[in-house]
């Protein structure tokens, strides 16, 4: 296999697993609504959902014989990586409790742009090509979640949003820059990501005194918090990690839109909501922007 063959292969997983990660995190309706709509807290979901994959990916490494020994300095990153995600997670069901969900959605979509940002002070640059695509992205999204809602605004959800946005943006950058880092595989960083996101959940619960097992309803609130563990968690954030040393962090977040766009599909075909106009041509675009990002011309 030539060199150029073997980058092409490497490109194409990487573009593979980018859409693999906004698609799967994209399920969490599936599964969080109706644990919701049972009484379930939002702090008992979540740790509940980072323990469980923790368990889930620690207990595939072991059997494998894959080693989670890492040095103090990665582990300080690691568990940063856990804060910024758990971070990200929690900014954003709390936004939801000032400002629609679909205001909130839009906001979230910063983080492409926050990721080049972030990118370019390191001196990445990305192309004229990710940035049209960032662009197009960004107005298929707001069409999609149509944010322009009759109702009260308040700051606090404004800035929930945005701190949600820069967390996850910070969790790219991280997982792409920082050299400490690179040698950790990264079935490592997500276990270790888990654990530190799970942790700093169940420190919530404690502080805010939380009833874990309000709205418990067993086996199925067990059989839907394995798959929220499994799909849009353990899939999602080891595939973000793939995609993102080997594409880079601009190409991976553009890439996430496939994250609202399933949310949107699941909504329409599992729980009767309606798409409207507006909604289909934000899909439209988003699908073209994320066409047009990967069938780019020939790089050297």
């Amino acid at each position: 296999m030539d060199r150029q063959t073997k980058h092409r292969g490497i490109v194409a997983t990487g573009y593979f697993m980018g859409l693999l990660a906004g698609a799967a995190y994209g399920t969490n309706p599936l599964f969080a609504k109706p644990l919701l709509d049972d009484g379930v807290s939002v702090l008992t979901m979540l740790f509940f959902r980072y323990f469980i994959s923790a368990l889930l990916i620690g207990g595939w490494m072991l059997l494998r014989k894959h080693s989670l020994k890492v040095s103090l300095r990665e582990f300080g990153w690691l568990s940063l990586l856990g804060f910024l995600f758990a971070t990200s997670s929690m900014a954003l069901f709390a936004s939801y409790c000032y400002i629609p969900s679909g205001f909130a959605t839009t906001l979230i979509y910063l983080y492409p742009v926050m990721v080049a940002m972030l990118m370019a002070l390191q001196g990445v640059y990305p192309s004229k090509r990710t940035w049209l695509s960032i662009v197009v992205t960004f107005v298929g999204v707001v069409l999609m979640c149509n944010p322009s809602e009759s109702v009260e605004f308040q700051p606090v959800g404004i800035l929930l949003a945005v701190v949600s946005a820069l967390s996850y943006a910070g969790y790219f950058v991280i997982v792409n820059s920082v050299k400490s880092i690179r040698r950790v595989s990264p079935s490592t960083i997500t276990c270790y990501s888990l654990i530190s996101g799970s942790a700093l959940f169940f420190l919530c619960i404690l502080v805010l005194g939380v009833d874990v097992e309000a709205g418990l309803r067993w086996p199925d609130s067990c059989l839907r918090f394995l798959g929220l563990a499994l799909i849009p968690t353990v899939v999602s954030i080891l595939a973000l990690t793939i995609a993102t040393r080997l594409i880079g962090a601009t190409k991976t977040s553009v890439l996430g839109v496939t994250e609202p766009l399933t949310s949107i599909f699941i909504g329409v075909f599992l729980f009767g909501e309606a798409m409207t106009a507006a909604g289909m041509l934000g899909v439209a675009l988003c699908l073209s922007a994320i066409l047009f990002l990967i069938v780019s011309p020939k790089e050297k």
